[in-house]
C-alpha cells in the first residue's frame, strides 16, 4: 500500500507493483480460507462465502462512491465529475476493468482524470472471488483435493502468464494490465501458495534459511519498485510481472508456513498489522484525495511537492480509519449501529442513495475544466 501511495503521488515508479503484491496475499487468503472450510466440513457454503466478501467490501466501497461523487461534484471540475458518473455504474457492477479495456481508456496515461481509475484492481478481486470458490469448491470434494487445487492454481497462472505475454505486445498495454485473465497469475499464484503441498514444501525450509531468503525478496522487491519504469519497462509484460507475483508468493508462503522465524515477528508486529486492517479502506480513498486535493495543494509554494504528497496521505489515512471505525467494522462484526439486520438494511439504503445522486447529478457541460495529470505523475 505504502508503494502504490508513492507511485500515485509520483515519487516511486514501480510503485504499481504493490497491488501484484496485494493480489498474491489476497489469493494465498481465500484460498486458505476455502481449503480450510473444506477440511472442517467437507464442503465449502458458497453462498456463506459471497455473503461474507459482500459485508467485508461494499459498506466501505459504497461509503467512497458516494462521498467521491458529492466532493467530485462540488469541486472537481466538470471533466472530473463526467467521466466519476460515466464509471460509477461499472463500479457498482465490479467491472470498471472492463469497460477501460472495452473504451480503451489507457491505464499509463487516462487514470489522471478518473476518481475511479483505481478501482480496476478491485473488479478484478471481485471477479475472482466469483469464479475460484466454484472452481476450488468442485475440487475440494475429492480426495486428493490440495494437489488438485494446487495443480490447478500453478497451470492457470502459466496460462495467464501466456496470455500476458501475448497481449502484452500491443502499444496500449492497458489490456494486459488490467485483463482479470491476465491478473489472475498473481492471485493464482498466492493461491497456490495456500495449499499443504507448498506448505509441506516451506516448512523443509530452515528457520535461518527461511528468514535469509525472506530479507533478500523483500530487498529484491523494494529494488524492482524502485527501477521498474511502469510500461515503459521492457520485461514488464514479458515475464516480470509474473516473477514480481512468483516472489511475493515465495515470500508469502515464507512468512506463514516456516515457524519461528524473525521475519515473520516482524511482518506481524503491532504497526504492520494496524496499518493493514486499514489497508482496503485507504486504497479507496487515496486516489480521489489525490486528484481533488493535490492540485490545490501544488499551488501552496511552502509546501513542495513532498509537504502536498504528506498531506494528502495523511487525509486519505484519516479517511480510512474514520471509515474503518464507523462503516467496515459494525457491518463487518454486526456490532455497534449495525447490530442485527440494521447493517445489511443501512449497506442497502446506501446503494440506493448512491445510485439515486448518480441518476440526480447534472450531466456537466462539454469542454469545461480539466485536470492536470502532470502534477500527479
Amino acid at each position: 500500500m505504502a508503494a502504490v501511495l508513492l507511485f500515485h503521488a509520483g515519487r516511486l515508479d514501480g510503485g504499481f507493483l504493490g497491488v501484484d503484491l496485494f493480489f498474491v496475499l489476497s489469493g494465498f487468503l481465500i484460498t486458505g480460507l476455502l481449503l480450510g472450510e473444506a477440511a472442517d466440513k467437507g464442503r465449502i457454503a458458497l453462498a456463506s462465502f459471497w455473503w461474507r466478501r459482500v459485508r467485508r467490501l461494499m459498506p466501505a466501497l459504497i461509503c467512497v462512491v458516494v462521498v467521491v461523487l458529492l466532493a467530485t461534484w462540488a469541486w472537481g471540475g466538470p471533466t472530473l465529475l463526467r467521466f466519476a458518473l460515466d464509471d460509477t455504474p461499472w463500479v457498482g457492477a465490479q467491472s470498471v476493468n472492463w469497460h477501460y479495456i472495452g473504451e480503451q481508456i489507457g491505464y499509463w496515461d487516462g487514470s489522471g482524470t478518473r476518481v475511479f481509475a483505481h478501482l480496476w484492481s478491485i473488479g478484478v478481486e471481485w471477479q475472482f472471488y466469483l469464479v475460484w470458490p466454484l472452481i476450488v469448491a468442485v475440487a475440494a470434494r475429492g480426495r486428493y483435493a490440495q494437489p488438485v487445487v494446487a495443480s490447478l492454481a500453478g497451470a492457470g497462472a502459466l496460462v495467464s502468464l501466456l496470455l500476458t505475454v501475448w497481449l502484452g505486445t500491443a502499444v496500449d498495454t492497458t489490456r494486459a494490465y488490467e485483463g482479470t485473465d491476465t491478473r489472475a497469475a498473481a492471485l493464482l499464484l498466492g493461491a497456490l501458495a495456500a495449499t499443504a503441498p507448498l506448505r509441506a514444501l516451506a516448512r523443509r525450509v530452515p528457520r535461518r534459511a527461511a528468514d535469509l531468503m525472506c530479507l533478500g525478496i523483500a530487498c529484491a522487491l523494494a529494488v524492482a519498485w524502485t527501477v521498474t519504469g511502469g510500461e515503459r519497462s521492457p520485461l514488464l509484460f514479458k515475464g516480470g510481472l509474473f516473477l514480481h507475483s512468483l516472489a511475493a508468493a515465495v515470500l508469502i508462503a515464507l512468512l506463514t508456513h516456516v515457524p519461528g522465524t524473525y521475519a515473520a515477528r516482524v511482518a506481524g508486529s503491532r504497526l504492520p498489522r494496524g496499518l493493514g486492517a486499514l489497508s482496503y479502506s485507504l486504497y479507496l480513498w487515496h486516489w480521489p484525495v489525490y486528484l481533488l486535493l493535490l492540485p490545490r495543494l501544488s499551488g501552496v509554494a511552502w509546501l513542495g511537492d513532498w509537504g502536498a504528497t504528506i498531506i494528502a496521505i495523511a487525509v486519505s489515512l484519516a479517511a480510512a480509519a474514520l471509515t474503518k471505525a464507523g462503516v467496515e467494522d459494525p457491518v463487518r462484526f454486526r456490532k455497534g449501529w449495525a447490530r442485527g439486520r440494521r447493517g445489511a438494511v443501512a449497506v442497502a439504503l446506501a446503494a440506493l442513495a448512491a445510485a439515486v445522486l448518480w441518476a440526480t447529478v447534472p450531466e456537466p457541460v462539454t469542454g469545461a475544466g480539466t485536470v492536470d495529470v502532470e502534477q500527479l505523475r
